[in-house]
């Protein structure tokens, strides 16, 4: 008996939602958009340095994001001695590869690359559903055909998260916030083996 208990509990936690899991209630959606501010200024070059750990690579170097216009980013990552590893923009739909080292060049890597750098520059966001807890708030969106919460505490934005099946996939975590910039962020897949981390140094 103690064993059908604990397995139905088990079977409901597994069903409910990612925000119910999380702890979050459900509160009235009040705005028709929130914006993410960290990669907005088209004055400015983030400059970051970088490691991506992939599959069985590690991957050191200089990362810089910059927005060209509005909805259109480039990012290219390159090691310190100025070696190009990948070069991306992205605009709306689009994604174009300008330049890539042969050992990332794979469909796959480059879809998945893709999706994480959009949700990470994406900036004006549609809310579906937004849920509170404390001082945190979680905002419910898509970005293409994935599901994403955003993480608020205190009006900052601290967390993209990436679920499906209610479980989550990838989770960007954004700290060392100044003026607008996210000093250090990581992108971390739970699903496989990769991870991105970027640390400010301009």
């Amino acid at each position: 008996m103690r064993f059908l208990t604990f397995s139905l509990f088990l079977l409901l936690f597994s069903c409910a939602s990612y925000p119910k899991k999380m702890g979050y209630q459900p509160t009235a959606l009040d705005t028709l958009e929130i914006m993410n501010p960290y990669f907005s200024n088209v004055q400015k070059d983030y400059v970051y340095k970088a490691n991506i750990i992939v599959f069985e690579n590690n991957f050191g170097g200089i990362l810089v994001l910059k927005k060209l216009a509005d909805q259109t980013h480039r990012i290219a990552f390159t090691t310190e001695l100025g070696n190009t590893i990948f070069d991306f923009t992205l605009s709306g739909t689009d994604f174009e590869v300008n330049r890539i080292l042969k050992e990332m060049d794979r469909k796959i890597l480059l879809s998945i690359l893709e999706q994480d750098f959009r949700s990470l520059i994406q900036e004006e966001i549609v809310p579906l559903n937004t849920y509170t807890k404390n001082d945190s708030e979680l905002t419910k969106t898509k970005i293409g055909s994935k599901t994403h919460f955003y993480t608020f505490k205190n009006d900052i934005l601290t967390n993209i998260t990436r679920v499906g099946n209610e479980k989550e996939k990838v989770v960007i975590t954004f700290s060392e916030i100044d003026d607008r910039v996210a000093r250090q962020i990581v992108i971390s897949h739970k699903t496989m083996k990769l991870t991105i981390s970027l640390q400010a140094i301009k």
